[in-house]
């Protein structure tokens, strides 16, 4: 995976990870805000932006590739701040290598399979070329309420999406279910989920926090999916106070 760095070496470790069509790019006001006192790994996930060349093959193999990045980049666990896709994977990674994470920002995750899973990827597979359409590009990215000054990156990251990555990351997205490590994660998590979100993904918010004792969620007012970029501001200053803690 293509990694992107900020901060020192000696920094205390945080790693972002990107939702499903964008890239590391949606990081990086973020990344700039912690790196005074953190080493930021923004990695682009298989299938996106950098790392386009190697597609997407499972949330399994991702985890293990992540869990590698950590080990080799960083000193001590590191802080983990996931988005959609990427909360998915942060979930997964804190469940299976609570060694490795010491702490967890979860947005906006899938939490429940859905049903019907093949069905709605036959379709997906027969309309992926739609997503290489830059008006199509627009529209989605309406849905994450990606800005405008953000708008040509997202085009860009969506035009060099594979059918194959749209496919297995999507595949494993409908499917995931919460692991069986995730009520045993020792460290502090916070689960954030937007109010205008659809039911499912406030019910999956609602069921992460309630197999985590300890856990913290919060339902964030008047936002859908796309918390960090419709409050960014708030955002920041959430996770902050989540690392200082």
């Amino acid at each position: 995976m293509h990694l992107n760095t900020f901060g020192s070496s000696r920094g205390r470790p945080v790693l972002l990870l990107h939702g499903g069509g964008v890239a590391g790019w949606m990081w990086n006001a973020l990344a700039k805000a912690l790196q005074a006192e953190h080493l930021v790994l923004v990695p682009d996930l298989p299938g996106h932006g950098e790392s386009a060349g190697e597609p997407y093959r499972s949330h399994e193999h991702t985890v293990t590739e992540l869990a590698r990045m950590v080990t080799e980049a960083a000193v001590g666990p590191a802080a983990v701040v996931g988005f959609s896709l990427g909360a998915q994977l942060t979930v997964k990674l804190a469940s299976e290598h609570p060694e490795l994470v010491d702490r967890v920002v979860v947005v906006s995750a899938q939490a429940r399979p859905m049903p019907f899973t093949d069905l709605t990827l036959r379709s997906l597979a027969v309309a992926s070329p739609l997503a290489r359409r830059r008006w199509f590009a627009r529209l989605q990215a309406r849905e994450l309420f990606v800005p405008q000054e953000l708008m040509k990156h997202y085009i860009a990251t969506s035009v060099g999406i594979s059918r194959e990555t749209m496919v297995s990351s999507v595949g494993d997205n409908l499917r995931f279910g919460i692991p069986a490590g995730w009520s045993e994660f020792p460290g502090r998590a916070l689960i954030l989920a937007g109010q205008r979100e659809r039911k499912l993904m406030r019910q999956s918010a609602a069921t992460l926090h309630a197999a985590l004792p300890g856990s913290e969620l919060e339902i964030v007012p008047e936002c859908g999916h796309g918390i960090p970029f419709q409050r960014p501001e708030w955002f920041h200053t959430r996770v902050t106070a989540l690392l200082d803690a």
